[in-house]
């Protein structure tokens, strides 16, 4: 399979980025893409996509109806797939990596992509897109571990005691956001985005007021 098999759908997709988002765009009016990627092992080299799931942030909301979410096919691991609440069945009946990425370019667009440790979610997707379709997404990207890290830097959990580690589990306690249907794509997406609403508004709180300033890639200082 190559770039031929769905022209239009990959066409149409990288028409979005030539009128896209700036670095001084404004957050309020970035359409945000808050994604996660449930996989069968960590290994980009060997393993493979089980689901994609996302969810819109828009204008300071979840958009519940702008979300998306698919399961691809795969051999049934048990030790790799049960994990994410994947049945025998379910694994057999997904979509092939082709239906679901000529599915899920369609819906992404140029959207902003969110996620905690968003690069490796990111690396899963573009080997598929390489392998299917001789390219790679265009999207920025913003993981909502290195806006933590910036934000702390800002001075936005002073008040707090010291942020002891920054999973995304240790972020739900941060900001008392329930982890429901968490290790499933689609769950860990919308737990994600409610971390990312109120990173947002820490973030306009503290100074970083366009989409440039929220991208910031966060460096140690010797």
């Amino acid at each position: 399979m190559n770039d031929r098999a769905h022209p239009s759908v990959i066409e149409d997709y990288l028409t979005c980025f030539e009128q896209s988002w700036s670095d001084s765009s404004d957050p309020e009016k970035v359409r945000f893409v808050v994604l996660d990627c449930e996989t069968t092992g960590t290994d980009p080299r060997r393993d493979k996509l089980i689901s994609i799931g996302a969810v819109v942030v828009e204008a300071g909301e979840i958009v519940l109806e702008d979300s998306f979410e698919v399961l691809l096919k795969v051999a049934y691991n048990a030790s790799a797939v049960t994990v994410h609440g994947i049945t025998r069945d379910q694994a057999a009946d997904g979509l092939s990596e082709t239906e679901a990425l000529t599915t899920f370019l369609p819906w992404l667009r140029d959207g902003v992509i969110v996620g905690h440790h968003i690069d490796f979610d990111i690396t899963m997707i573009n080997l598929a897109c390489q392998q299917l379709f001789n390219f790679e997404l265009r999207n920025r990207s913003l993981d909502t571990m290195a806006l933590t890290l910036l934000l702390e830097r800002d001075g936005a959990f002073k008040e707090q005691q010291k942020i002891q580690s920054f999973s995304l589990d240790a972020l739900c306690s941060l900001f008392k956001v329930t982890p429901h249907d968490r290790h499933t794509a689609g769950g860990d997406a919308f737990i994600t985005a409610q971390i990312f609403l109120r990173l947002l508004r820490l973030a306009k709180r503290h100074g970083r007021a366009n989409l440039g300033e929220l991208c910031e890639p966060f460096k140690t200082i010797d």
